[in-house]
């Protein structure tokens, strides 16, 4: 029986993975998944505490704030893939002691599900799922459940869980660094039986009921060899069977009330946004002006024939009134070439983002500035000097399509590398040197340190950028703080576990910038945070330019970010019609001094990458990069991000070097997630600017790089093939 027991149990740790891989890459099913509208305390689709199978709409993101006196957990989710659910969990877990000694503990943890059978006829959805995975172990199991619609207003779960979910915590080693899925343990101990039932009451409310085996314990291996059960609250919830009720309302927002055992009740709030309902989801943008058709050859015969294109006084004209119209539509012309039958206008977008969106309004006004004689029409998109792809359109075809579906001018049009220095190209006048500015406030958070949970500094922020010419920017960002809760602190004292060299100690003696002999490259973060004088995060000199059709080349130098400055360069391989693109960086850095934004301390290094670069369907972006990093490790970093239409972008990384995961520390390697949202997405009025933040759960000096702005792949890539045809739908807009 036992050999049976570890035998299912290895088959099941060892097809979880390989079925969320092959789902991500298996073509749509003929349903949709089935989807739920309640949150559970979470963060997924679920009950109160168990899970369902449901997932949540494509590419919604979404967060939950549950609290009762056992635990608080904040919890982020991102609807991956139609099938593929994510949360990431930050848990003050009450009753739980550690080193700081403040009655309780601050948790993160990481959750998968994956629905694997969806819902059709008799035949319920299915969904795998891995609970606490990446974390401590608090939370730690995982499940396997069924959910099944039975009336339109009813729905029913039931499923099989182990660990937590079976009242059987994981035991956490106290003098692990955590952070590494734990394969071993999947599927493993026994297993308990959990369920629930979701009545959808009306459009608002939703009344749940559940079965559930979770005692709200933690188990620890102490030091001694000795196991503590440790108790999550006062005490064990009286009863299996958990109640609670939900209101929406709000499409996006929900509220709930529920009771653990009938002995401890407890609150919570969510939101979900779904990047495909904006909140303005036409956009606030005036129209574009619409295709002038050309008029008859007699009624034009001077503009049919070419002949104007013997005057040397027509291009200049064209080109400053095709300008003018263009910088009404946020676009810069910055050149042109100007024959009887072919016209090629290089655009630098600094509106909308889509650059398809800004393709197509390019194409609209060509038809109403040039002569009738101009057949072909090339938009070429610049960025900071680079020429990154050709679109080349038939006037015909454009005045032809006009008010038809955006894919019929797709299939018209076609995409080519762009010629870096053609012949014939002309600049338009009096464009460079180019200033601008930006003063507005600031917001940065810092969050997931047990001690000081959510930080902020709330200020000024000044930003300018001074283009000399085509691709030779200076550019810099000056800070003032006003107020905020971030103040400046040392690393951890080694050994001391909750302790901390205050600034004068830590600047005293270089040797504590080292730790295992790792130096401290980003654990003494802090330490350039809380100044109240004025900091100069940013200071730089980039110059960009383009060898060839398909190469690309950044040098930086200057102050590169708020704790390193020197000199970065940098290659990259991005055919406009290929999904696949290699890069090449090194950077010469030397670390910055805590206090003058000018001065620099001892550290130097040398680092450098080589990367690749997968553009995959449904917006997925797969990046690979190996080298050498700031503490001088060797490693690889993956990264996965899907970015949808409306340019909502999420993404996930990790990073594996060759410390040991002592050198390391706690977390054992360095992960997090990226997120960006558009402006635009909730303004409605059409900008490039983004917000986003990048969660992590450590600050650690394993696996760091160099915060370069302005990193080529990102500059390139928004006006070809995968990127710009993902966003196509917006040309006619």
């Amino acid at each position: 029986m036992r050999a049976h027991s570890l035998l299912t149990r290895r088959l099941l740790a060892s097809t979880v993975p390989v079925a969320l891989l092959l789902g991500l890459g298996a073509q749509p099913a003929h349903t949709d998944p089935l989807i739920g509208n309640v949150l559970n305390s979470y963060g997924l689709p679920g009950g109160v505490d168990t899970p369902t199978a449901e997932m949540l709409p494509d590419g919604t993101l979404g967060g939950t704030v549950s609290y009762t006196d056992r635990a608080r957990r904040h919890n982020v989710v991102f609807q991956l893939h139609p099938r593929l659910t994510t949360a990431l969990r930050y848990s003050r877990v009450e009753g739980i002691n550690d080193h700081n000694n403040l009655g309780h503990i601050w948790d993160r943890s990481f959750d998968l599900r994956f629905q694997f059978i969806d819902e059709q006829g008799w035949r319920p959805a299915v969904s795998v799922g891995l609970q606490d995975f990446l974390g401590t172990g608090v939370y730690s199991g995982e499940y396997i459940v069924a959910t099944k619609t039975i009336t339109p207003n009813i729905r029913a779960s039931i499923g099989i869980g182990w660990g937590t979910l079976a009242g059987k915590p994981r035991t956490i080693d106290t003098e692990d660094n955590g952070g590494k899925p734990n394969v071993d343990e999947w599927f493993s101990g026994s297993a308990k039986p959990f369920g629930s039932i979701t009545w959808q009451v009306n459009d608002k409310l939703s009344l749940v009921a559940e079965y559930s085996h979770d005692r709200y314990l933690a188990r620890y291996l102490r030091p001694n060899g000795t196991i503590d059960d440790v108790r999550q609250g006062d005490d064990e919830p009286d009863s299996k069977f958990n109640f609670g009720a939900y209101y929406t309302f709000n499409p996006s927002y929900q509220v709930g009330l529920y009771t653990l055992g009938g002995d401890t009740f407890g609150a919570q709030f969510s939101f979900a946004l779904n990047p495909r309902n904006a909140p303005f989801p036409s956009g606030l943008e005036k129209g574009p002006a619409p295709v002038r058709p050309r008029p008859a050859p007699s009624a034009d015969p001077d503009g049919w024939s070419g002949a104007w294109s013997a005057d040397p006084t027509a291009q200049p004209a064209i080109q400053t009134a095709l300008g003018k119209a263009l910088k009404d539509e946020g676009q810069i012309l910055e050149s042109m070439a100007l024959s009887s039958n072919r016209a090629e206008v290089r655009i630098r977008n600094t509106r909308y983002i889509q650059q398809a969106e800004a393709v197509g309004r390019t194409a609209r006004l060509m038809t109403r500035a040039l002569p009738p004689s101009v057949e072909t029409l090339v938009i070429t998109s610049n960025s900071e000097g680079m020429a990154t792809s050709s679109v080349v359109l038939r006037r015909s075809d454009v005045e032809r399509l006009e008010n038809t579906e955006a894919s019929r001018i797709a299939e018209a049009a076609q995409l080519v590398d762009a010629e870096p220095r053609p012949d014939g190209l002309v600049t338009t006048p009096d464009l460079f040197p180019r200033f601008r500015w930006k003063l507005a406030p600031y917001l940065e958070l810092g969050v997931f340190d047990p001690q000081d949970p959510l930080r902020y500094e709330l200020g000024a922020e000044l930003k300018a950028s001074y283009e000399i010419m085509p691709g030779l920017i200076l550019s810099g960002t000056v800070r003032q703080r006003a107020l905020g809760t971030m103040k400046q602190r040392g690393p951890g004292i080694p050994g001391q576990r909750g302790e901390h060299y205050t600034p004068e100690e830590y600047v005293s003696n270089p040797d504590y910038e080292y730790f295992n002999g790792v130096p401290r490259v980003r654990s003494d973060t802090r330490m350039y945070t809380g100044s109240d004088s004025p900091t100069i995060p940013e200071l730089t000199l980039a110059w960009y330019a383009q060898p060839t059709r398909a190469v690309y080349t950044r040098v930086t130098v200057g102050l590169l970010e708020r704790a390193y400055g020197g000199v970065s360069g940098e290659v990259l391989w991005k055919p406009a019609n290929s999904p696949l693109a290699f890069g090449a960086e090194v950077n010469r850095v030397r670390k910055r001094d805590f206090e003058d934004v000018f001065g620099f301390r001892d550290y130097e290094v040398t680092t450098g990458h080589v990367s690749a670069y997968y553009e995959f369907a449904e917006g997925f972006t797969a990046q690979l990069d190996v080298g050498k990093y700031l503490a001088g490790d060797k490693g690889a970093t993956f990264t996965l991000t899907r970015e949808f239409a409306n340019g909502w972008r999420v993404g996930a990384y990790a990073t594996k070097t060759d410390l040991s995961d002592e050198e390391f520390g706690e977390g054992s390697f360095d992960k997090g997630i990226t997120i960006s949202i558009p402006v635009s997405w909730a303004t409605g009025t059409p900008s490039r600017d983004r917000a986003g933040t990048t969660l992590r759960s450590l600050s650690r000096d394993g696996g760091a790089k160099v915060h370069v702005n302005g990193r080529l792949y990102d500059k390139v890539r928004d006006a070809q093939s995968v990127k710009l045809y993902q966003g196509w739908g917006s040309f006619w807009r």
